[in-house]
């Protein structure tokens, strides 16, 4: 099963990330996963993919414009509905608005009959609500909860997939 992640990363900062939740998702036998910013999306391999993964980083407690275009247009070229959708976070502030940015990719993707998932607190520590968010100042100390965010993600794909 493949799974992408997509993301804009101006500083590299969110592509770091991306390439940590793509390490959790290949830890589950079966899943094969890639990290594309959204300005070189393979798009067969998206189509294609069963879990679609989004990250912004976060400018005024919102996703950046290049995010906000993608979710407007360049989406819907990669066939959706139905596909299990999650969205990450970089921030440079612990209170950067970095969940408020989550749930606008989340809130899109639903509209576009996207189906949403984090795990939430049933899987236990760390407990990711909506998504993970990463500080900008110490990103390796996120490594482990991204990883774990992508193989949750792909554990769950597999399951409903």
């Amino acid at each position: 099963m493949k799974a992408s992640v997509l993301y804009y990363s101006k500083t590299g900062h969110t592509k770091q990330m991306a390439e940590e939740i793509v390490k959790g998702m290949e830890k589950v036998e079966g899943v094969k996963a890639k990290a594309f910013s959204i300005d070189a999306i393979d798009e067969e391999w998206a189509q294609e993919s069963k879990c679609i993964i989004l990250g912004s980083p976060i400018y005024m407690a919102n996703v950046c414009t290049d995010i906000k275009a993608f979710l407007e247009k360049s989406s819907r070229k990669l066939n959706l509905p139905g596909k299990l959708g999650g969205a990450f976070a970089t921030v440079d502030y612990v209170h950067g608005g970095g969940e408020l940015g989550i749930r606008l990719m989340l809130d899109h993707m639903m509209v576009m009959g996207m189906l949403t998932y984090s795990g939430g607190g049933a899987k236990g520590k760390p407990v990711i609500h909506l998504g993970p968010v990463a500080v900008s100042d110490a990103l390796e100390s996120y490594n482990d909860t991204f990883q774990t965010y992508g193989q949750r993600m792909a554990e769950k794909a597999a399951e409903i997939f």
